[in-house]
């Protein structure tokens, strides 16, 4: 079941690289079609030759677009309807965040990530969320973070969204439970991906997770109609427990000090 993902159109956000690169190029083993969607349209085109190459099966589809600015989403929605596309399965894996002293990061980069991680997310699960409602099946997967579980010093846009993108998935999950459209949200701890990519920020590789092995997992999860996937290692899971029976002032505290650690509170831009 976790592998047969034949008749499956799925449209993967954020697509060109990091996770959402694995996440398309896993629904294409598994025999899905994919959609590409992403901004940098020559990077989808590479991708899409190369999953012809790797996996042949169905031809997939390339939408450039950019659902971070107003009437992005619905640009992007207007082009799937004029080249006939349903998507089966939504899978809400475009993000971008950053690290760094809130009153000190640039507000641009902030709200476009608000942008991106809330309202293009909120307009494209609106729209195909309906459609599979009416026609009875489908399903969605939105990508949020263990970042979701608790407020984060140094990255508190980032957690922010992610923590809305928790408590929406969960509630939308309880509307549509028992119309044949499943509702899952996914939280990845850290990936080893550019995520950090033009400021002083890093990720470390001994503690984080392949974005290939975070695709499967999740979609195995998926398959198996979780309501939840927690797609790393098991550390990053019991890590979202710790926030529950504390405080919340020491809540902070503790994720501001682990930020403190990484140096997250001197992250200047690079680039």
């Amino acid at each position: 079941m976790s592998d047969d993902f034949r008749d499956v159109t799925a449209l993967v956000t954020g697509a060109s690289k990091g996770l959402g690169r694995a996440y398309a190029l896993e629904l294409a083993r598994r025999g899905a079609r994919p959609i590409l969607l992403a901004r940098s349209e020559g990077d989808l085109r590479t991708l899409a030759a190369e999953i012809r190459e790797r996996h042949g099966g169905p031809e997939p589809e390339v939408v450039a677009g950019d659902l971070a600015t107003p009437g992005g989403p619905g640009r992007i929605l207007d082009q799937l309807r004029e080249r006939g596309l349903t998507v089966d399965l939504l899978l809400n894996n475009a993000g971008a965040g950053g690290a760094g002293p809130y009153l000190d990061r640039p507000l641009g980069p902030q709200l476009s990530a608000v942008g991106l991680n809330v309202v293009g997310l909120l307009a494209l699960t609106h729209a195909l969320g309906a459609d599979m409602v009416a026609r009875g099946s489908g399903g969605i997967i939105n990508v949020s973070s263990t970042a979701a579980f608790q407020p984060m010093p140094f990255q508190a846009t980032y957690a922010a969204t992610k923590a809305f993108v928790l408590s929406f998935t969960e509630a939308l999950a309880g509307e549509l439970r028992g119309t044949g459209v499943h509702v899952m949200a996914a939280h990845p701890g850290a990936i080893a991906t550019g995520f950090f990519d033009g400021t002083t920020a890093t990720i470390d590789a001994r503690f984080s997770d392949a974005p290939d092995y975070v695709a499967a997992r999740t979609l195995d999860d998926y398959s198996r109609r979780r309501p939840a996937s927690y797609p790393g290692r098991a550390v990053t899971r019991a890590m979202t427990w710790v926030p529950r029976p504390l405080p919340r002032t020491a809540v902070v505290r503790l994720a501001g000090a682990l930020n403190r650690r990484l140096r997250f509170h001197e992250v200047v831009d690079v680039a």
